[in-house]
């Protein structure tokens, strides 16, 4: 039998957090498996208190102290489940480092998320908002997740249709938000590579990488992973917590009529419209390399907001707002924050 989780008080929520900031837990417990999760939410002080489930810390921004229960999903494991000529399912355990599972992927020479490479956090936020990079989303090959419902404590099976996958959206961060605790997720995998390489860059390091041919998905994992080390700063080294803002959706319409007016103005079509690029929006607003003190705008990636030591989570906050008020005077385009601001 296993020991009893321990709920820790008054713990600081420093190391958690991949913008570093220091703030604190009211309430602090870690588990590793269903049943610590439900001995935990047994506990009169768990039933009682707001709730915050952290993976990676890599998705969050702190604005204060949290007065509830921090539980820290450190569920483990990772498998083939089953298999037939075509493709492989895998099933990992929400508390795993997501490139973990990419690697495990590799290792099993199975394809179809080696474009998701290198993205922080865990396997269990990623289909909270349908993690995408470079032409890939969780959703291409997401089979289903199991997740534990907080009021009952039973275990649920979602589908990807159960899951309503948008742009950076899932039912968990809309109707079921704070419902649910993700245990473990199953990825349909290819056994042969289907070499994903649409997006220019990915085109470009490969060549630099002397690649000739057809790539592997080994050499589209380094290959991505070679361009987000050049582009996003190393959290390690300064507190952020990657892409602060989503690609807005524009109408077609909309973008001709900035297209005449701003001639530079990249886009790419999707369903009923053309995504833009954030970070150019905010780029042309001046944002880029700008400092506030202790935070500011990352010098080489406009979309990344930076604590270079010491910030505090509201001036970050007020720093994006801002950042959103200026591109939308500019452009009359509205930017939503994919960071989640607590």
């Amino acid at each position: 039998m296993n020991p009893a989780p321990t709920l820790e008080s008054n713990v600081s929520l420093r190391p958690y957090n991949t913008f570093g900031l220091e703030v604190t837990a009211r309430w602090f417990a870690r588990f590793a498996s269903v049943e610590e999760l439900r001995a935990l939410l047994a506990l009169p002080e768990v039933q009682a208190a707001e709730k915050l489930v952290l993976g990676g810390g890599s998705n969050l921004l702190f604005t204060r102290n949290f007065e509830g229960v921090v539980l820290k999903n450190e569920i483990r494991g990772l498998e083939v489940v089953s298999q037939d000529d075509e493709t492989a399912v895998v099933r990992a355990g929400a508390g795993e480092s997501w490139h973990a599972l990419v690697q495990y992927a590799l290792g099993q020479e199975l394809s179809g998320i080696e474009n998701l490479s290198l993205i922080p956090g865990t396997v269990g936020a990623a289909p909270l908002q349908n993690i995408g990079a470079y032409g890939a989303e969780l959703k291409d090959t997401f089979e289903q997740l199991e997740a534990l419902e907080l009021a009952t404590g039973r275990l649920r099976t979602f589908s990807g249709a159960e899951c309503g996958f948008g742009y950076r959206e899932s039912v968990f961060k809309g109707p079921l938000k704070n419902q649910f605790i993700v245990t473990s997720v199953l990825l349909r995998l290819h056994r042969q590579a289907r070499p994903n390489v649409r997006y220019g860059d990915i085109q470009t390091t490969l060549q630099d990488m002397g690649i000739e041919g057809e790539p592997t998905p080994r050499h589209i994992s380094e290959a991505v992973s070679s361009i987000r080390r050049s582009k996003l700063p190393d959290p390690a080294q300064i507190g952020n917590a990657g892409s602060f803002f989503k690609n807005p959706e524009i109408s077609q319409a909309k973008f001709d009529e900035l297209k005449a007016r701003f001639e530079s103005l990249p886009g790419y079509p999707v369903p009923g419209g053309v995504k833009v690029p954030a970070a150019w929006l905010i780029e042309q607003c001046g944002w880029k390399g700008q400092r506030r003190g202790p935070h500011g705008v990352h010098d080489r990636q406009a979309l990344v907001l930076v604590n270079h030591g010491g910030a505090q989570g509201q001036d970050i906050r007020d720093l994006a707002y801002e950042i959103i008020a200026s591109v939308r005077e500019k452009f009359g385009i509205e930017l939503h924050p994919e960071v989640n601001i607590m």
